[in-house]
């Protein structure tokens, strides 16, 4: 690591070890930021950044066991001082949300350049929110769509018997409904929980806590 020198304090998260080397450059290279440790995963990150300290924890989000966001969330639990700024490749709806509300303070992606990258760590430290003009136009995006709306107790019926591996016959059975009924239960269900398939309802509504 870099000596100890006048500046913020980084921690470098990334499960690829390149990866990590060239930030640890990149940011280096900025006479006021001071890379203090890197870590190949959210475990690691947790231990090192409750031992140093650091400014700023620039995070990778998917890695093998604890992953980036629950080591934001115990972060953010154990020592809330540190700013967690989330570095990824990935900017899907579920990913940048859970990071957010596990309680980081910014997500970019990694084709940020260099100079944007370092003004993103000092923002995160100052406490700013910091988003990639791609994530902050999902999160705008998300919010303006209206809210869903819930399911029928019915049809959350349905969908726990298709849990249980149920043809549409058998739910039918089950419930003393028509299987054209628990077609339509089903269809609007889909339309609910903005899904195509039976798998997807299932695990979209066991994660949303329906089932």
């Amino acid at each position: 690591m870099s000596e100890p020198r006048a500046g913020l304090r980084v921690l470098i998260v990334d499960d690829h070890p390149v990866v990590r080397a060239g930030l640890t450059g990149m940011l280096a290279a900025e006479p006021d930021l001071d890379v203090v440790a890197e870590a190949a995963d959210g475990a690691e990150a947790v231990r090192l950044a409750l031992e140093l300290a650091p400014d700023v924890v620039l995070m990778d989000l998917r890695m093998a066991g604890v992953d980036g966001v629950q080591a934001t969330a115990r972060l953010a639990a154990e020592a809330p001082a540190i700013k967690v700024l989330i570095l990824t490749t990935y900017d899907t709806d579920a990913d940048i949300v859970r990071a957010v509300e596990a309680g980081a303070t910014g997500y970019l992606l990694k084709d940020t350049p260099r100079a944007d990258l370092a003004e993103a760590v000092r923002a995160a430290a100052r406490g700013e929110t910091v988003l990639a003009p791609a994530v902050a136009a999902k999160l705008v995006s998300r919010m303006r769509q209206p809210a869903a709306q819930p399911l029928t107790p019915r049809e959350r019926e349905v969908l726990a018997l298709v849990a249980r591996g149920l043809a549409n016959a058998e739910i039918g059975r089950e419930l003393f409904i028509s299987e054209a009924t628990v077609k339509t239960h089903l269809v609007r269900a889909f339309g609910k929980l903005g899904v195509d398939d039976r798998t997807a309802a299932v695990t979209k509504a066991m994660a949303q806590g329906l089932l």
